[in-house]
């Protein structure tokens, strides 16, 4: 290293002017499957515990073990959890990147490698840690087919000697890792300890980066958003899935078993619910929409090339008013695209999914909390509209780990909607099963086995009547049509609304959705308090869209529309909707595959504002 950075690095905090606490950006480096991921989290979760927020980034291949795979964990003690284009501690593991990875890093960066990487090392710009790890493995376990499994469990050590992690909280960590592994866990456990031992003893202090207790996550909990939607799921009264395996979604109903399997079972065990893997996508939305028109409530979850595959069927949901749900966890497209990179390319596809004149209702969570909570909204609308729904995540959201508040038990009552009980028909008598009786263009249903001779009806996806007859007349067909548009103008102001953040003096309003929220919120944060830019934010929760959305586009000069795809989706919505508004939209573009950063919306923000 540079002596300048060697001095700076022996500098007490109390006279390092630059000291960051609880405000660093890990980047870790390691062959798939090597066991990185025990460890990776094993870091996160004893920086959880200290209180201080914490979000990982986990950059994985899409095929085959040994490949190169990055974990990014941040810690920040605002909470801000959106990626960075920045690494303070790099921990170069992996052979076939290292000479990449420590090419890329800027100045002044930590950098740990191990010791057979050493000659990869070229910069003097660098604090450089250099750390035997196959020699300290070698004291700590015996066998050599564990080793290449706990030897990443040293860096864990080492990095909670450098930036000051409690090792109570890493021995806590791991053996919450391996809660069910108690041999696995002394055996992680001694590497750690080994690794943290080296470090005192070896490793020159450094004060720059510094981990201390907080408060700043009491109370929070962490998890992914697959995980989340699960959890919605089951509280939402799902009693019915079928998927088929598909990255990044696989994980939903994965969460969802071991969930149902725990929580759903009467007194005696039996199950109250069916999971059932499907042989492909189309068998898996055939057997939800059965399932669903038989009167459970039942979902699926798929992504891209997923969605492709259901188009047919989501065209006969919409038109015969079958309920169903679809978790779409976006990934890179077109095509099967990239599994292992996220997008929100599946906007328009999924909005307009069908032959023509056919609009979807489209939730999009933003945070974790929302993962679960739109979960439960998304079957209850299925159910009230009689009509497929989305709900659109991406694998940023889905598979990466989030903090979030904690989720509150749901405390309003599940709504079937308009189902007609056998009551009801003796009280009203027949129904016409496709009749706008309310003016909301939603029409009165039957389950199959209402015990009443009115509750009978034809569920058509052909042209049909108000009372469900076969037609092919012209003025049945279009006034069917028309009732389905005011059932979609319906839905509105019935979805989850916009969360509007207007800013007094601001001339630009910013629009996002999604995992992009968190980029945004940082981003605005900076622009104002480091350049002097007030923005208004404007963030989109649901598709169709409402009279908030057009007030908020009406009320700023500009309009910047942040999405993370390239043709710039709900942009092309927002100006079918609002074409005399279209001049002041501007779209922001991130498409790269990486989760979109602040900083790079900065850039791209700062020019629109005249700096």
């Amino acid at each position: 290293m540079s002596q300048a950075v060697a001095d700076a690095a022996k500098k007490p905090a109390t006279s390092d002017p630059w000291q960051q606490v609880n405000d660093v950006v890990i980047r870790i480096a390691t062959p798939n499957g090597s066991g990185s991921q025990s460890a990776n989290n094993a870091l996160m979760r004893s920086i959880f515990t200290m209180g201080v927020p914490v979000s990982s980034k986990n950059l994985f291949p899409s095929n085959i073990q040994g490949l190169p795979t990055w974990f990014t964990i941040r810690a920040n003690e605002h909470g801000w959890q959106s990626a960075r284009n920045r690494t303070d501690l790099c921990i170069a593991m992996n052979p076939q990147t290292a000479a990449e990875d420590i090419a890329e890093l800027q100045p002044g960066t930590m950098l740990i490698c191990r010791e057979s990487l050493k000659a990869l090392v070229k910069r003097d710009d660098l604090v450089v840690y250099v750390v035997p790890f196959n020699k300290i493995v070698n004291t700590v376990c015996d066998e050599t087919r564990l080793r290449k499994m706990v030897i990443n469990m040293i860096y864990v050590g080492v990095v909670a000697h450098l930036l000051g992690i409690e090792f109570d909280e890493v021995e806590k960590a791991i053996h919450w890792q391996f809660a069910k592994k108690v041999k696995a866990a002394q055996l992680n456990t001694q590497a750690a300890r080994a690794g943290y031992d080296y470090a005192v003893a070896n490793l020159e202090a450094q004060t720059r980066f510094v981990l201390k207790r907080s408060k700043a996550a009491e109370g929070k909990i962490l998890l992914e958003g697959n995980q989340a939607t699960a959890l919605g799921m089951v509280f939402g009264g799902l009693t019915f899935a079928s998927w088929y395996p598909i990255t990044p979604s696989s994980s939903v109903c994965e969460y969802l078993t071991g969930y149902m399997d725990k929580f759903r079972r009467d007194p005696d065990g039996k199950n109250t619910y069916v999971i059932l893997q499907a042989e492909d996508e189309l068998a898996a939305i055939g057997m939800v929409l059965g399932a669903s028109w038989a009167g459970a409530r039942s979902f699926t979850a798929t992504s891209g090339p997923g969605i492709s595959l259901m188009a047919e069927m989501a065209g006969l949901s919409y038109f015969a008013e079958v309920p169903a749900v679809v978790v779409d966890v976006q990934r890179m497209g077109p095509s099967t695209g990239l599994p292992t990179r996220t997008c929100q390319g599946d906007i328009s596809k999924a909005y307009y999914l069908s032959h023509g004149d056919c609009k979807h209702i489209l939730l999009m969570p933003g945070n974790m909390k929302e993962c679960y909570e739109f979960a439960m909204e998304s079957l209850e609308l299925a159910e009230q509209f009689q009509t497929i729904v989305f709900l659109m995540t991406d694998l940023d959201l889905g598979m990466n780990k989030w903090l979030s508040d904690n989720f509150e038990y749901p405390s309003k009552p599940i709504s079937r909607g308009k189902v007609l009980s056998a009551h009801d028909l003796s009280q009203n008598g027949t129904f016409a099963r496709y009749k706008d009786v309310d003016g909301d263009g939603i029409p009165y249903r039957t389950v199959p086995g209402t015990d009443h001779p009115g509750a009978a009806f034809f569920t058509r996806g052909t042209g049909h009547t108000e009372t469900a007859a076969y037609s092919e007349k012209a003025e049945a067909w279009q006034k069917n049509i028309d009732r389905l548009a005011r059932k979609f103008d319906t839905a509105r102001e019935k979805v989850p609304q916009p969360i509007v953040k207007n800013e007094s003096g601001a001339e630009i309003g910013i629009i996002a959705y999604g995992s992009t929220d968190a980029a945004v919120v940082e981003t605005r944060h900076i622009l104002e308090h480091e350049h002097g830019v007030k923005t208004a934010y404007l963030r989109l929760r649901a598709l169709p869209v409402g009279k908030t959305v057009q007030e908020f586009c009406g009320s700023y000069k500009k309009i910047l529309i942040v999405e993370q795809n390239r043709d710039a989706q709900v942009a092309g919505i927002l100006k079918s909707e609002y074409p005399e508004l279209a001049p002041r939209f501007t779209s922001i573009l991130h498409y790269n595959g990486l989760p979109i950063d602040a900083d790079t919306l900065v850039a791209k923000i700062l020019p629109q504002a005249g700096k």
